[in-house]
Parts: structure tokens; sequence; C-alpha cells
């Protein structure tokens, strides 16, 4: 009966444990979008109504429970790379990748900043699958390119100022999901090879390691390359 008291008992804990993480994370989201991830820790333990020792014991440091906030977002992206480097059709695999990055930061507007910022306790390996990210999205640009559908004086930089106009938008009119999905496709249009008509002006040197966040409270600026 003692043992079985004891069980019961750890059990309930561990069940009282998972529900305070997943308040914690759902409350993290919430902040994140309003105040950006550079929000303080308290003000996500006060919106999950639960202590910040509690919120630590969980999350020992911001950048885990940037991390752990927007895991199965920054999982949603690389599965659609790998998807789009797997399509056929490498054009519908970078609309597709397009599409989906955008939708994510539509419906996470914390999440730009998280899937640009260089977390300091995993920053080896945070930077080698930032550099695999790019190396596949290039592969991924050099296809498209030689199938004859994207344009042949794409940038990559291009790529980092779309992201940026876009979440520009989706600070603005985050509940405008028609404004959304009406400016990728005047985007991916623009981005299509039979819609070059002239030369266009020098590209910027904007890159996703150097990304601009909004002023939200989101973290500052990175240099670009940095």
């Amino acid at each position: 009966m003692g043992n079985s008291s004891r069980i019961t008992e750890r059990d309930g804990l561990r069940a009282d444990a998972r529900r305070n993480r997943e308040r914690i994370l759902v409350a993290a989201r919430a902040v994140f979008a309003e105040h950006g991830i550079d929000a303080p820790m308290a003000t996500v333990a006060r919106r999950a109504g639960v202590g910040v020792a509690t919120l630590y014991r969980h999350f020992p440091t911001r950048d885990a429970l940037v991390r752990a906030t927007f895991a199965e977002q920054t999982e949603i992206c690389g599965r659609a790379l790998t998807d789009a480097l797997a399509d056929p059709d490498p054009w519908r695999g970078f609309r597709r990748l397009l599409e989906t990055v955008c939708e994510l930061q539509r419906q996470e507007r914390g999440f730009p900043a998280a899937f640009v910022a260089v977390f300091p306790d995993s920053a080896v390996d945070h930077a080698r699958v930032r550099e695999r990210a790019e190396r596949d999205l290039m592969t991924l640009v050099r296809r498209a390119q030689a199938a004859g559908a994207l344009r042949a004086d794409f940038q990559p930089s291009d790529l980092a100022v779309a992201l940026l106009s876009h979440c520009g938008l989706v600070n603005a009119l985050p509940h405008d999901r028609a404004a959304s999905r009406r400016l990728v496709a005047y985007l991916l249009q623009s981005f299509r090879a039979d819609a070059a008509h002239g030369a266009l002006p020098e590209p910027s040197t904007l890159s996703l390691r150097g990304f601009p966040l909004p002023a939200d409270g989101s973290r500052e600026q990175r240099p670009s390359g940095a």
C-alpha cells in the first residue's frame, strides 16, 4: 500500500510538472509574439501562472525556453527544406518552402526572431545546422534556376528581403491572412524567370544571418555574417 501511494504521488508530481511545462510554453508563445524573445522571464512566468523558480526548473536559460517554445516551428522549417530538395519540380519545392516559412511567420510572430537568433549555449550546433540549411537552400536555388523557373539574377539576399517584408506585414496586420497570402503570391510571381524584364538594381547585402528584427523588444540586429 505504501509503495502504491508513493507511485501515485510520483505520477501526480510528474503530471503536474508536465502541465506547468505546457502552460509555460503556451505563455511564452504569447509573450514573445507581443514583446519579442527578449521579454522578461518573469513576464512569461506571470502569464503562465507559475513562479519564476518553476520556470527556471524547466528552462534554465532564456535560450532553452526560446528553443523549446519554437521547436515545432523549427522542425517544420527543416522538414520543408528537405521536402523541397526532394521534390522533382524545383520551382514547386521553392514555392512551398517560402509559403511554409511565411505561414509560420504569420502564425507565430515571435518565430522570426528565434529563427535567426544564435543561442549561446548551443552555438556550435546552431551554426552547423544553419550552414547546412544555407547549403541546401543554395542547391534548391540553383536547381530552380537551371530548370528555367527561377530568375537567373535571383540572389539569396532576395529571400531575406522577402521574409523581412512579410515579417513587417504580419507585425502590422497579424490577423489578416489574406494580406499575407497575397504578398507571398506577389513575391513568388516576381521571382519567376518569365517575370524578368530588364536588369534589377544591385542586390542587398542582407542575409539570413544578419536579419534585422522588428523593434518590438526582439533582439537587436546582428551584422551580416555574424
